[in-house]
């Protein structure tokens, strides 16, 4: 029987690569993000490759609906071999906060999206594949969960939280046959609605050049087939 990836964040950019990939070695891919629509038009598109891809449209911010989505993909695929999860869209933009202005606040967002709703998500998904002992938690993460952008603190700081939490689990899963590794995204995903954004608001002059989202799904597949490293970074700003 084919493998499962579940894509948790299947927007334009990154969410949309990493489908394209799994599907292409062979698995059959779960799309989660908000939009009904989108995802449709996703699985199509997959569909017309032979990869066989359901839509499940889910506000990844809402942690009471958690259990029923992640009931309703098994229901649909059966077990999850892999869990990819890179929230998409525009929020992180119009809630980010200076570290001179930042107040508790405005650590809320970044926390439940960036930690709380992934670890509601593994602890669902994980007791399975240790049982099995095989399977894989990837995340996507920015680049400044290492690099300080003060601009974009409060994202840095959930960011930050999620990679230590991951790579905790990195480490939790030794001989376990299940690993948990990390692609940080050092730039703008090409492709992907918060690029489009800038491309139409900011000064292009000031913008890089996107990352093509293919090389960051090559990276994600890069460490979950060879398991031998805990994180890669990918993009212009990367070292």
């Amino acid at each position: 029987m084919s493998k499962t990836i579940a894509v948790f964040g299947a927007g334009s950019g990154l969410g949309r690569s990493v489908a394209r990939r799994f599907g292409q070695e062979g698995f059959r891919v779960a799309l989660v993000a908000r939009t009904k629509e989108k995802l449709d038009a996703l699985a199509g598109e997959l569909a017309g490759d032979g990869v066989e891809a359901a839509a499940f449209p889910a506000d990844l911010a809402d942690r009471a609906g958690l259990p029923g989505l992640v009931a309703a993909i098994e229901a649909r695929f059966g077990h999850l071999d892999v869990m990819q999860y890179a929230p998409a869209g525009l929020d992180w933009l119009a809630r980010q906060a200076r570290a001179r202005d930042a107040d508790e606040e405005s650590f809320e967002f970044p926390l439940d999206l960036l930690l709380r709703t992934p670890v509601a998500l593994v602890r669902r998904v994980l007791p399975g594949m240790v049982e099995r002992g095989d399977g894989a938690v990837l995340f996507g993460l920015a680049v400044a969960a290492t690099v300080p952008f003060p601009q974009l603190t409060n994202a840095g700081v959930g960011a930050a939280a999620a990679r230590a939490y991951l790579q905790n689990l990195h480490a939790d899963l030794a001989g376990t046959g299940v690993y948990a590794g990390l692609v940080q995204v050092a730039g703008m995903v090409g492709g992907s609605e918060a690029a489009r954004y800038a491309a139409e608001n900011w000064d292009p002059a000031k913008l890089p050049v996107p990352i093509d989202p293919a090389d960051l799904a090559g990276a994600l597949w890069d460490l979950y087939l060879k398991r031998d490293r805990f994180e890669q970074v990918v993009g212009p700003r990367a070292g």
